[in-house]
């Protein structure tokens, strides 16, 4: 089956940036969007318009003065819930099994719990000598019945926090790495995490034991495969690597001239069934036109570039306004993709991805 390269649904409502996407747990019928302005969003990507025949000839008419282009619309999806009391940015969220909560975090240098259906938050792990002195940059539940929350942030510490207990103090703290933590993962007892000092750290928890793995330029981002056995890494050398994590040895490297990652966090992710390999784009090697951004997906197991795919900055009538650069003079604006999510971890039949625009675009197979 060819890479779902083609748009299903635009996701509106954001102020600024997105800086986090996840799905909800399985069936992963909504999506969660946090972002540069304060706020995360729920969202059903499904439009709400049916698209039977009548419907789809009304729909397409309806739309007709969204899109210039002949043939059908890319429908917008629906906002379902915004989730406001983050002071800062948005960066990182992560939704539990049981999809009545998910954790956020960002600037504020707290890890908020939040009520799915309520809105409110229910913890708050910050704001204490023993919290993060720094801004957030990743969060993950963990733990049986996710009863853990794990934190990584600017302070260069992963801290571990007790959802069900009463204490703001973290239960445990890792401050191995010499710079900032910017991706964490976790799988049964163990905690990955990824550092701007070049390295991958895998704590076994019960065993209290480290294993450190070096991968040389700044860790951007982390995916477990589904059996646990190796992990992507995203770095600032314009290389995406699967490393087996067992032997600490590199299993696969992904790249292409045309792509380049060296200065921005941009995520990568396993998605088709494990079939590929997707990532962002800071658009420096080549800009975008009409304020357009890229994702790339290689075969994970040849390293074959399988597409490369423009992502618009959003629906027309919501392209990008010139800025004025460094040099005084006006130029274009890329939408640089920072974040994707691919559906049920991966396996299932859409993804979603985001960045400068504020728009989340979402992709499937037809």
């Amino acid at each position: 089956m060819a890479f779902p390269d083609k748009p299903v649904a635009h996701l509106l409502g954001a102020n600024g940036p997105v800086h986090a996407l996840a799905y909800s747990a399985s069936p992963g019928t909504y999506i969660l969007a946090g972002s540069g302005d304060r706020s995360i969003r729920l969202y059903n990507p499904q439009p709400s318009t049916t698209l039977h025949p009548s419907a789809h000839s009304s729909l397409s008419t309806s739309s007709s003065h969204i899109s210039k282009k002949p043939g059908p619309a890319i429908p917008e999806g629906r906002l379902v819930q915004t989730y406001a009391a983050h002071g800062y940015e948005v960066l990182s969220l992560s939704v539990s099994a049981d999809n009545a909560r998910f954790a956020s975090s960002g600037g504020d240098r707290s890890v908020f719990l939040w009520d799915v259906g309520t809105a409110q938050t229910l913890r708050r792990f910050g704001g204490t000598a023993q919290a993060h002195s720094a801004r957030i940059n990743c969060v993950a539940f963990a733990g049986d019945g996710d009863a853990l929350l794990v934190s990584g942030s600017l302070d260069t510490s992963v801290r571990v926090w007790d959802v069900k207990s009463n204490s703001l103090k973290p239960v445990q703290v890792l401050s191995e790495a010499r710079d900032a933590v910017s991706a964490v993962v976790v799988r049964g007892p163990q905690i990955v995490s990824g550092s701007v000092d070049g390295r991958v750290r895998t704590y076994d928890v019960r065993m209290g034991r480290c294993v450190t793995d070096v991968i040389g330029p700044s860790v951007t981002s982390l995916c477990l495969t589904k059996d646990g056995k190796a992990v992507l890494v995203g770095s600032l050398d314009s290389k995406v690597r699967l490393m087996d994590r067992e032997s600490g040895g590199c299993l696969k490297t992904y790249g292409d001239p045309g792509w380049k990652n060296e200065d921005l966090r941009v995520q990568s992710i396993l998605g088709g069934k494990e079939q590929y390999v997707l990532v962002g784009d800071e658009m420096t090697g080549t800009p975008g036109q009409n304020g357009e951004g890229r994702i790339w997906a290689w075969d994970v197991l040849t390293g074959e570039l399988k597409a490369k795919v423009q992502v618009p900055w959003g629906p027309a009538g919501h392209e990008p306004k010139k800025v004025v650069g460094k040099d005084g003079k006006m130029r274009e604006r890329s939408n640089v993709i920072t974040c994707l999510a691919w559906r049920e971890n991966g396996f299932g039949d859409q993804y979603c991805v985001s960045g400068t625009s504020g728009i989340v675009t979402v992709f499937g197979y037809h």
